[in-house]
């Protein structure tokens, strides 16, 4: 698989950057600074100037850090990489910096003010935005994760049985995924039985499963620093009821039509509506209260945002997921999730996991 090009990433933002007349960006974002560099270290800052790019990391990452494909020049810092920071700038006679306000904590602001004497530009997202758009390589390690998550997913449901956990059922999907070359989860993984399946991010308890049972499940991996995500809802032995297959095919619908409203240029909004239009026209508008969908990437939420208050318009290349649902306090609810990837007259749906009720 080809490597990515991190110079063309660079080359991008420095073109923002002149159009905020700024000189530089720094950050203290892990993704952001994966992205820029390669660096998935926990502790870091990315400085990208008009004609310099700075990794500063610590002592324990110096190996690491030399053996990155991304050309970035290389800061081993003693002590704190954010007051290094300041007087690496001064000497570099900066006088506007950019950086993501929402990207950074207070004390490390506080930090990076005391040591510096160029002006601070906040711009909101400004690496982020540029990330939406998924290049060649992003997208095979965004595919190649989704395929792990789901034959995982596969295998633990061949081993589902009376009396098992949720929090079990979690730990060995968790498993699965680690034994087969995931680093780690995309985030805490759902699994849900019975009339907790009405919880949209419910936390696995010990509520044992049994024959009637609704089975929800909200996982994915990450796989070479990019993340997955899939939900799938399932019925252990039997159908509860005839309500539950209504409200199944209600959300098979409105996620098929979601699914085939987008494409490069449509609105995000629009995505979200499509599917809420139909769920509300079944009587459970009030029982579906989130998004349809988010950006995914190097983080399992990223933008762009597919609600109904979004003013962002897909673009070719974007990751998301459309994932509508309807959750009945009390009795259960019904969450369907697929992973795709926007395209010039539609999306290429990664998700390969049948969407028809099945009956475990």
């Amino acid at each position: 698989m080809k490597a990515p090009d991190y110079s063309k990433r660079i080359a991008t933002l420095r073109e923002d950057l002149k159009l905020y007349e700024c000189d530089a960006f720094f950050s203290v974002d892990p993704a952001d600074n994966a992205y820029l560099s390669g660096f998935f270290g926990s502790t870091s800052v990315v400085l990208i100037t008009l004609d310099r790019a700075v990794l500063f990391c610590d002592f324990r990452y110096q190996e690491y850090a030399d053996s990155l494909q991304s050309n970035l020049e290389v800061e081993i810092v003693s002590g704190s990489v954010t007051t290094k920071l300041g007087s690496f700038i001064n000497a570099c006679n900066l006088k506007c910096v950019a950086f993501d306000p929402s990207a950074i904590t207070v004390q490390q602001y506080m930090m990076i003010e005391d040591e510096l004497s160029a002006k601070m530009e906040p711009l909101v997202s400004l690496c982020k935005n540029i990330r939406e758009i998924k290049d060649a390589y992003e997208i095979s390690c965004i595919r190649e994760a989704s395929r792990l998550a789901e034959d995982a997913l596969e295998q633990i449901l061949l081993d589902l049985k009376c009396g098992i956990c949720e929090y079990e059922v979690a730990a060995v999907l968790e498993y699965e995924f680690r034994k087969r070359g995931a680093l780690r989860t995309s985030f805490e993984s759902i699994v849900l039985f019975g009339e907790r399946s009405s919880l949209p991010h419910g936390v696995p308890t010990d509520k044992p499963l049994e024959k009637g049972d609704i089975v929800l499940i909200d996982c994915g991996c990450v796989l070479d620093g990019y993340c997955s995500d899939l939900t799938r809802t399932f019925v252990f032995d039997r159908i509860p009821g005839k309500w539950f297959s209504d409200i199944y095919e209600y959300v098979r619908q409105a996620q098929a039509a979601a699914v085939e409203t987008v494409c490069a240029g449509v609105p995000a909004l629009a995505v979200d509506q499509v599917a809420r239009d139909l769920i509300t026209a079944a009587g459970h508008g009030d029982h579906f209260g989130h998004g349809t969908g988010h950006g995914v990437g190097l983080e399992v939420h990223e933008g762009p945002r597919l609600f109904n208050r979004s003013d962002a318009i897909l673009e070719t290349s974007m990751v998301v997921t459309v994932e509508p649902g309807i959750y009945l306090p009390g009795q259960g609810g019904v969450r369907i999730e697929d992973l795709l990837v926007v395209t010039d007259d539609g999306c290429d749906i990664l998700t390969e996991t049948p969407k028809e009720l099945r009956i475990l």
